[in-house]
């Protein structure tokens, strides 16, 4: 299965360690031409972050510790409910 990010835009993702991303767009590096993805992180100071497209849907690199055991760097997460009632 492809995985497309341009049709994910406005959804939340999940890094492989744990926190929660909203993609925000995909967009050009000005220099290189090469396609990154533009996402903000849904924790502390809700900064802007841009990592290459194909980085973003990268498998987690074996090496690397994941406490989720998700398969992706980054997996659309579906929120339930932000509502306490």
């Amino acid at each position: 299965m492809e995985r497309n990010i341009e049709k994910s835009i406005g959804k939340i993702f999940r890094h492989f360690k744990g926190d929660l991303y909203l993609v925000e767009g995909v967009v050009t590096h000005s220099e290189s031409g090469e396609k990154m993805v533009l996402y903000r992180a849904l924790y502390g100071e809700c900064g802007q972050f841009v990592r290459p497209y194909d980085m973003f849907l990268e498998e987690v690199p074996e090496e690397k510790e994941n406490p989720t055991g998700q398969k992706y760097r980054f997996q659309e997460f579906e929120v339930k409910s932000l509502n306490r009632k």
